[in-house]
């Protein structure tokens, strides 16, 4: 604590000579003073007996001098004649007619806990905070109010100070004692009480026409301890929204919420909110060390509380900012956060149970990716969760990939600029209900994936750009930190307390909502220092190469991290070069050095690209391009694939996935069914976006989301478009049962093309192997003319082989060209192997067979 200004009365730390003289000594406190500079034990004894007596003698004194005492305690002043002061505030509301009732009122009280007898006061002090401390907490810059704030051990007893702007008075209330504390100006009061330690107190506060009773915020230890801070400083807290942020929770046997926040570069921090009326003034937090994190606990207060942290940056200005940890928060455009906790209570353990029986890229894994605001535009999550999970189950895709999840302030960023990393879009309601959405699929046998976003973050001036007044979450580096693209800033994946709060926040995810995978954003953009700058606007690593050393390191701990804490869960890059191991484990080193980054699944953009090229051709020019289709192969087995018809295909002029097709209305349908089983025949997980699974002729957009009205009855076409939804159905059907289909996704010896250079023809096909060798037969036409009799080289190990699946059947809208029987080979040799056999293959369409 600041050492008090002479005028406030005798240094605590000052010898009895260097004091000035008090009143009158009396011959008891001579002859103690004598036997305790001899030091005998006799002196001693005998000293003992005299004070007893001289206390017998001087009682009427005594009881002057207690009286005089507890009247400057109840009022402030010290014992140098400071001028009393009529008794307001709380003190008013006991019935007392000044400061000294209020303080002397013993036991009225039978109820209250005893307080500690008035010890002598030896000499006088000021309990005032003094002139400097006042000034740092009045400017919101002081690094600990509570070692000023509260109630202190001081001479003479214990001092009381609070800092309560606009209060008229505050009132020390402990067990049977109640004493008014001295108004010293500015919202500051503050009292000397003639106890020998400190009680367990409250404060009445009393303001224009309301008294509030409530516990002081400064008589509470931290709420963090040693091993939180520790592992905050070294960026290894697993679960860090366990220690930062706000959260409800008893302390020292008071309910309350605990206010953490990690700001470095500040002056001062103060918590503010609808508690407080937003003047975080009175509520300054205090700094736990070089860990950078401040803390407060405000007691009283829980869910539902509006609040921000009001930091006052290196400059001395300040900022008013949304908590970077904050688990709920208000509905956008308002930006501030919400005390919450959770209460839901989960029905899926069976399926965390199981969902790590079966390696994903081993495991059928069908995706149907879906913006949930606009899915059903207006439905809440509770309400999506009636609908949702039986819709994607009718079809049989195994998981849903939600977007966006995290909160976002601009509903057309799609979720993609995120400020609220830790918590659910408040758009769609609160935090259990998003998890009462989650349950509700995992109830169904679907499993969940979201989009998770840490590449970047929007530069909003309530989040986290510059957070505590200098760069901190994004690089100090301007050349690292901006975002070329996006106008967004890039995180610095070499702090390790950044570093930190993405990995924990995809732990979180995990382990409090139960996700079941994490589709990460942006890969490439983190991967490499030159991404989408030029020469000049990027500085090369250590090495002198491009390769962003820091995000590598990030990406691989974040995979190690959640897959050892958060078994069966699936990590899914979108990654759109060809870095190399990007699925490979990352203790395993690759060509270039580096340990592979450790994802599970990755999308294949290149698929994606050639493959929606090939079909926008008219069929005539094809032919030319015929490698569009195959070369995917080439490079298959490289990583674990997904292959993703995603969101970003049917946007911004991209038109959707039937209406990049050409031709007429039948065309375009039957090469969009041809092309759907292609994919899902072709090695790699699938991905579509919502309405595609029905043939959704216009562009996805937010505002409105899928045209549903296309599959009305009553609409002329939509036979045309519910036939294609019942293609879906069947594909997500053959695809689960046939484990041909997915269960050596990630072996060549899972694939063998029966022919791959058919381009006059525009045929590709191909046989899937399951791992006890069972085949699947596909064969894609991207002609629109039948073609009888077309002969293909098969196993000659299969008697027979039957027709599972025709996207021309008439049921999906197809003209009814089908194979109804079983085809058996023949012994003529053809595309390298013994046997053939003989088809009818149907316009712009895709067959499947097995074995019959």
């Amino acid at each position: 604590m600041t050492p008090s200004p002479p005028s406030s009365g005798s240094h605590p730390k000052k010898t009895a000579e260097e004091q000035p003289p008090a009143k009158k000594t009396t011959k008891a406190t001579a002859e103690k003073t004598t036997a305790k500079a001899t030091a005998k034990k006799a002196a001693a004894k005998k000293a003992t007996a005299k004070k007893a007596a001289a206390v017998k003698k001087t009682a009427a004194k005594k009881a002057v001098a207690k009286q005089g005492a507890v009247r400057n305690a109840a009022t402030g002043k010290t014992a140098a004649g400071r001028k009393a002061t009529t008794a307001t505030g709380a003190a008013k509301t006991t019935g007392a007619a000044d400061p000294v009732k209020a303080a002397e009122a013993v036991r009225q009280d039978d109820t209250q806990e005893p307080v500690p007898e008035p010890g002598p006061l030896p000499l006088a002090y000021s309990p005032a905070v003094d002139a400097g401390d006042r000034e740092r907490l009045l400017h919101g810059t002081h690094h600990a109010p509570h070692s000023v704030l509260g109630a202190h051990p001081v001479p003479g007893g214990v001092a009381f100070r609070a800092f309560r702007p606009y209060a008229l008075g505050v009132t020390v209330v402990a067990g049977n004692l109640r004493a008014e504390l001295h108004d010293d100006g500015d919202g500051f009061f503050s009292g000397l009480l003639p106890l020998t330690e400190i009680p367990r107190y409250r404060l009445l506060v009393a303001y224009e026409g309301t008294v509030q009773d409530t516990e002081d915020a400064y008589r509470f230890l931290p709420t963090l301890g040693e091993l939180d801070l520790h592992l905050i400083g070294e960026g290894r807290h697993e679960q860090l929204w366990m220690a930062l942020g706000a959260e409800p929770v008893t302390h020292q046997d008071v309910t309350g919420t605990r206010f953490t926040v990690w700001a470095p570069n500040a002056r001062g921090v103060r918590v503010t909110g609808g508690f407080n009326f937003w003047d975080g003034t009175g509520h300054p937090m205090r700094s736990l060390g070089s860990s950078g994190v401040w803390e407060l606990f405000v007691p009283g207060i829980g869910e539902g509380e509006l609040y921000k942290f009001e930091i006052t940056r290196p400059d001395g200005s300040r900022t008013l900012r949304a908590d970077p940890m904050a688990r709920r928060t208000q509905v956008p455009p308002e930006t501030a956060s919400i005390v919450t906790a959770s209460h839901y209570e989960w029905g899926d353990a069976d399926w965390l149970a199981h969902r790590g029986d079966t390696p994903p890229h081993r495991a059928p894994l069908s995706v149907y990716e879906v913006h949930l605001a606009s899915w059903r535009p207006g439905l809440t999550y509770r309400q999506l969760a009636e609908q949702l999970p039986a819709y994607v189950r009718d079809l049989g895709f195994t998981h849903v990939e939600l977007m966006p999840v995290a909160e976002h302030p601009f509903g057309g960023s799609w979720g993609y600029q995120v400020t609220g990393f830790y918590a659910p879009t408040a758009r769609l309601g609160t935090p259990d209900d998003f998890r009462y959405l989650v349950d509700a699929l995992h109830r169904a046998g679907i499993g969940i994936l979201m989009d998770w976003v840490p590449a970047h973050f929007p530069r909003d001036d309530w989040a986290l750009a510059e957070f505590d007044g200098r760069p901190l979450y994004e690089h100090a580096d301007p050349l690292r930190s901006a975002h070329p693209d996006w106008g967004t800033l890039e995180f610095d994946f070499g702090r390790r307390e950044v570093r930190n709060f993405l990995v924990a926040n995809a732990v979180y995810w995990c382990e409090e909502f139960h996700i079941d995978g994490l589709r990460v954003d942006a890969v490439a953009s983190m991967l490499y220092l030159d991404y989408s700058r030029e020469p000049g606007q990027w500085v090369p690593n250590e090495h002198g190469g491009r390769e962003n050393l820091d995000a590598v390191a990030f990406l691989q701990e974040m995979n190690a991290t959640v897959y050892r804490r958060a078994p069966g869960v699936v990590t899914v890059a979108e990654e759109s070069t060809a870095w190399d191991g990007v699925t490979r484990a990352t203790h395993q080193k690759g060509p270039g050095g580096f340990g592979g980054l450790g994802f599970g699944l990755k999308w294949n953009m290149g698929w994606m690209h050639d493959s929606l090229a090939y079909m926008s051709h008219e069929p005539v020019h094809r032919k030319y391009h015929h490698n569009e289709m195959t070369f995917s192969m080439v490079y298959a087995y490289s990583e674990n694939y997904v292959l993703p018809i995603s969101h970003d295909e049917v946007v911004h002029g991209k038109r959707s996935l039937v209406s990049k097709m050409p031709g007429d209305w039948w065309q375009q349908r039957a090469n969009h069914r041809a092309y759907l089983g292609f994919m899902w025949a072709h090695p790699g997980k699938q991905l579509l976006f919502m309405g595609q699974e029905f043939a959704q002729g216009a562009e996805w957009s937010e505002a409105h989301g899928p045209d549903w009205w296309l599959l009305d009855p009553a609409y002329g076409a939509g036979a045309d478009h519910r036939g294609v939804r019942d293609l879906v159905r069947d594909l997500n059907t053959v695809y689960r049962d046939t484990p041909a289909l997915w269960q050596c996704d990630t072996e060549p010896a899972g694939f063998r093309w029966i022919v791959g250079d058919a381009s006059e023809d525009n045929v590709v096909a191909f046989v899937r192997y399951d791992a006890e060798g069972v085949p699947l037969l596909a064969v894609s036409h991207f002609s629109p003319v039948v073609r009888d009799d077309y002969r293909l080289g098969v196993p000659e190990d299969v008697p027979a082989w039957h027709e599972v699946l025709n996207t021309d059947a008439a049921r999906y809208g197809g003209g009814e060209v089908v194979n109804p029987d079983p085809v058996k080979p023949e012994p003529q040799p053809w595309h390298g192997r013994r046997a053939s056999i003989r088809l009818t293959l149907p316009p712009l369409a895709t067959v499947w067979l097995r074995p019959a």
